[in-house]
């Protein structure tokens, strides 16, 4: 059992990685070894709310949103939080086992847009992950290798043309460059990519994360992107993939996560899963209908879907 403990009002799981270290041990890796790819990130806690925090607030900041935070807690959007309340947090996330070409010292980026996730490799080991902001289904973050090309701190932007007709066509002021500050969009903090116009940035609307909401490039929380902008390089490279649905197996359960397709690159959502369960051989661990109600919740989050029987505990 993990030890918990209660840091500024959270009660907080503190090995979140306990899945990957287990899974590490399976393939006769040492005690002390990290995997380089561990199955899950995250953790399940119960967490006391503060004043000012909100489904929104908690979502943009653990990687699930409100709805999904509110119905998993019995509750809804209509029912807000209040001081005091005790809720269940379920930040679990499959890590993609997307292929990418790390440089010669193992650091690069893995970001699945519908995840609305950037896993940081460094020295060849997952890092860290982010939540983060990626583009709508009208402004699609365009998928593909890339590399860091700039890094700049206080970005000063320059309105491409194609949002200030969108300024102009919805009647808002019209705008060509913004100076660094409060109002910019992007932040603090800029590491340009080598995808055309295409960025991961700060924000000033932090309640936007972990949303389908910017026009192509990535954005992620203040704390955040400082962090990362800290622990990144220009001539990183990285890998934008596009996977809705994921398996996972830690050695005793099988996970599923899946998410809507906003893109609308899977036609069937619940194909592609079990696609994924018999390409790595679990199908029979499963119950089929946990998957199938896995797929039509479609909430993004890590769900353990494993047949009681087959269970490895």
């Amino acid at each position: 059992m993990p030890n918990i403990a209660a840091i500024s009002g959270r009660t907080v799981l503190i090995h979140v990685l306990t899945v990957g270290l287990a899974s590490a041990a399976l393939c006769g890796a040492g005690a002390q070894d990290v995997p380089a790819r561990p199955p899950l990130v995250g953790a399940e806690w119960v967490h006391t709310a503060i004043a000012g925090e909100s489904w929104a607030t908690i979502g943009a900041r653990e990687g699930i949103t409100p709805e999904v935070l509110a119905a998993r807690n019995g509750r809804t959007l209509k029912s807000p939080l209040r001081a005091g309340d005790a809720i269940v947090i379920d930040s679990r996330h499959i890590v993609p086992q997307a292929l990418f070409a790390p440089d010669g010292d193992g650091n690069g980026l893995v970001v699945n847009i519908p995840q609305r996730l950037i896993f940081q490799y460094a020295d060849g080991r997952l890092q860290t992950h982010y939540p983060a902001a990626v583009g709508g289904s009208d402004w699609q973050t365009p998928l593909g290798a890339f590399r860091i090309l700039v890094k700049e701190e206080d970005p000063t932007w320059d309105v491409p043309e194609s949002i200030q007709g969108e300024m102009r066509r919805t009647g808002k002021r019209v705008l060509t460059r913004v100076p660094p500050g409060p109002h910019n969009p992007l932040g603090k903090y800029w590491l340009g990519l080598s995808l055309d116009s295409v960025g991961i940035h700060g924000t000033n609307a932090p309640l936007s994360i972990y949303s389908f909401a910017t026009h192509g490039c990535i954005r992620l929380a203040p704390d955040d992107i400082e962090a990362l902008y800290m622990q990144v390089s220009e001539g990183d490279i990285g890998r934008i993939i596009y996977e809705p649905v994921l398996v996972a197996y830690d050695g005793i359960d099988v996970y599923l996560e899946v998410h809507p397709d906003p893109y609308r690159r899977v036609p069937d959502l619940l194909q592609r899963a079990l696609e994924l369960l018999n390409a790595a051989g679990l199908t029979d661990m499963v119950e089929q209908t946990e998957v199938v109600e896995t797929v039509r919740r479609a909430d993004g989050v890590a769900t353990p879907i494993t047949a009681p029987e087959r269970r490895n505990d």
